[in-house]
């Protein structure tokens, strides 16, 4: 199996308008971050995207990435799902509503801000997708999906497992309960808004490497990442050994 890190930015992706750090004006390509996102590609080429936010199309485009066969979502806010509608394409390509997996509040909100795509006479162009309630693990293409509840400031959310990878993004707080799904991973990628400054919703760096020392992944990426964490290049190499930054692009096979 494969992932690709489509966007590993936080909500206002980096550059963050108007902003004239040394991040949000450097060169590097590795500091331009679109919303987090990924594709993940299984053992039967099954393409399954996790969270379509607002960079979706450019994401697609981008990475040359030209269908997806199912969406899986951690969460509703905006700069997870608001891209949803951009899927069009896809669904008028294979004639085939798009299938979305999440949990039961999350598919209550879809209907919410999408109403034209769950209407029964749709007008021309409209989005069409199939709702799946996520309770416990799931098979999808021959893949077992192994969902991880963990907290968002007050708000639970999902975090996926698939073989010995696990993806959490906009995570403040993981359970014992659910620790114990995540020791000895040949990698965890988990979510790091900036360096310092305890943050209500989402770990920084020194609550990251206190569970990469508990939970004892091979390797560990970070993602969700502000301009506050500093230039990637000068950043990585201020991180122990098999901590790494990811960045949009970036490809793990696992």
């Amino acid at each position: 199996m494969k992932l690709k890190f489509l966007g590993t930015g936080t909500s206002q992706g980096v550059p963050v308008i108007g902003c004239h750090c040394e991040v949000c004006v450097s060169e590097d390509s590795k500091d331009k971050r679109f919303r987090s996102s990924t594709m993940v590609t299984t053992e039967s080429g099954k393409k399954l995207l996790i969270d379509c936010g607002p960079d979706f199309r450019m994401q697609m485009l981008q990475n040359k990435e030209d269908h997806v066969d199912a969406i899986l979502l951690t969460h509703e806010h905006n700069d997870h799902v608001i891209g949803l509608d951009d899927v069009r394409p896809l669904i008028f390509r294979t004639g085939k509503d798009m299938q979305i997996y999440c949990a039961e509040r999350v598919g209550k909100e879809l209907k919410f801000r999408f109403p034209y795509a769950f209407a029964e006479d749709k007008y021309p162009g409209a989005p069409s997708f199939g709702l799946h309630t996520i309770d416990g693990k799931f098979d999808l293409f021959d893949t077992d999906v192994i969902p991880l509840e963990v907290m968002h400031y007050k708000l639970p959310i999902l975090g996926f497992k698939f073989k010995n990878l696990a993806y959490i993004t906009d995570a403040s707080y993981i359970s014992e309960t659910v620790k114990e799904k995540l020791k000895n991973l040949d990698y965890l990628i988990l979510n790091c808004i900036r360096k310092e400054d305890v943050h209500p919703a989402h770990f920084i760096l020194p609550q990251v490497l206190e569970l990469f020392e508990e939970l004892k992944p091979k390797k560990m990426f970070l993602t969700h990442i502000s301009h506050h964490m500093g230039l990637h290049e000068k950043t990585e190499a201020e991180l122990p050994e098999n901590v790494h930054i990811a960045y949009d692009g970036l490809e793990i096979e696992f």
